[in-house]
């Protein structure tokens, strides 16, 4: 590897082939000029990104970042590796520094994020949520600072979609928010809480999340004949078929889609299970 720019004392852009990176190591500056080779044991931490914007991004955040939020920024990625099991792409180190160093000067200002997706996090993406945690208690530690819990989710979100590409987050927060609002819809027509810890209710949830997946490949329409069975179900269950009656009118509003018969038939029988008496808590 070749030293192609030296950016500051700390990082430099070098080269191997027509493949450029970036290298992060305290004191290059003293110790490489531009053209000299430079080992992999002489570098502390090197990003590989698959486009030059994304490059010159991470170049740029890099040089004006102090050493203490970019050495934070890679101990929270390294701790996520290791809890998750999984190898991140560098993106994550530019997506994680660019949003940390805005939220440090958003607390100067006492300037704090208020994220409505605290509860779906927790719920649905704990090993997520607790990285997030985790992150926002090292900062709250490193700058003295109070960050609140929220403030832990954007950080959880980008771990989230650590294997897919980064512009797959808008679609997962959207997918949390139409989880959320099914939920809600059957909770607030039965006028009830759901007993999180039943296994009717993972099964209610767990539906719920390949139905959100038909729904965003179209196929909640696909055309069948009303059966037999859905004609008993709505029967037998008429307070459950008025709840995906409002569902359908929801997914119809928002989405320009229509639910079939099969997708009311299943629905049906999972909410009936998660509403009966042994699954029910509080009212609301």
């Amino acid at each position: 590897m070749k030293v192609k720019k030296i950016l500051n004392n700390n990082v430099a852009i070098i080269s191997k082939g027509t493949h450029e990176s970036i290298a992060y190591s305290p004191g290059i500056a003293f110790k490489k000029k531009v053209g000299q080779q430079i080992e992999e044991k002489e570098i502390s931490k090197l990003y590989v990104l698959d486009s030059k914007d994304r490059l010159e991004h991470l170049s740029f955040l890099l040089t004006h970042s102090d050493k203490k939020v970019i050495a934070l920024v890679n101990r929270i990625v390294d701790y996520g590796e290791n809890y998750l099991k999984v190898k991140v792409t560098d993106y994550l180190y530019l997506a994680l520094l660019d949003h940390i160093s805005f939220a440090l000067k958003r607390s100067q200002k006492g300037q704090f994020i208020a994220s409505p997706l605290v509860w779906e996090v927790k719920k649905f993406y704990p090993q997520y949520y607790e990285i997030g945690i985790k992150a926002i208690n090292w900062l709250n530690q490193a700058y003295e600072v109070d960050f609140p819990e929220d403030e832990a989710i954007p950080i959880s979100l980008h771990f989230i979609n650590v294997q897919d590409e980064q512009n797959n987050v808008e679609q997962k927060v959207k997918d949390i928010t139409v989880l959320r609002d099914l939920l809600n819809i059957i909770k607030y027509h039965f006028n009830m809480n759901f007993d999180e810890s039943s296994i009717n209710y993972l099964r209610l949830v767990t539906h719920s999340q390949y139905f959100i997946d038909r729904l965003n490949c179209h196929e909640l329409s696909t055309k069948t004949d009303v059966n037999v069975l859905y004609e008993q179900i709505r029967e037998i269950y008429p307070e459950a078929f008025r709840v995906v009656q409002k569902i359908d009118n929801y997914i119809s509003k928002s989405f320009g889609q229509k639910i079939s018969s099969d997708e009311y038939t299943y629905l049906m029988i999972h909410i009936n299970r998660v509403t009966s008496r042994k699954d029910v808590g509080n009212e609301v």
